[in-house]
């Protein structure tokens, strides 16, 4: 992914809402099967991580990048956005 792609993801998911919440038990199997519906609804998800996780956002971006092979776009203090193109059908989000 070039930097000019990754500039306009974190320009499209500044108005998004985070569509999960990860807490205390960090990633999880159930977690990552969550993101993983996320990403084929919508491409490019914001996840929240919660004040009472002890585990790194940044370690958990990258576990879950692994795990759903998609794309870390951006991890600001407890934000991960990520982004996978869908893997069926045309794509909703059109990278320059």
């Amino acid at each position: 992914m070039t930097s000019k792609q990754r500039a306009y993801l974190k320009g499209l998911a500044m108005n998004l809402t985070p569509v999960l919440q990860l807490g205390k038990s960090g990633v999880t199997p159930e977690n990552t099967a969550s993101v993983e519906e996320a990403l084929e609804a919508r491409e490019l998800i914001k996840i929240n991580v919660l004040q009472n996780c002890l585990e790194d956002p940044k370690e958990m971006a990258q576990m879950l990048s692994e795990r759903t092979h998609s794309a870390v776009v951006q991890v600001i203090g407890k934000k991960i956005i990520l982004y996978r193109p869908k893997k069926k059908g045309k794509p909703k989000i059109e990278l320059p």
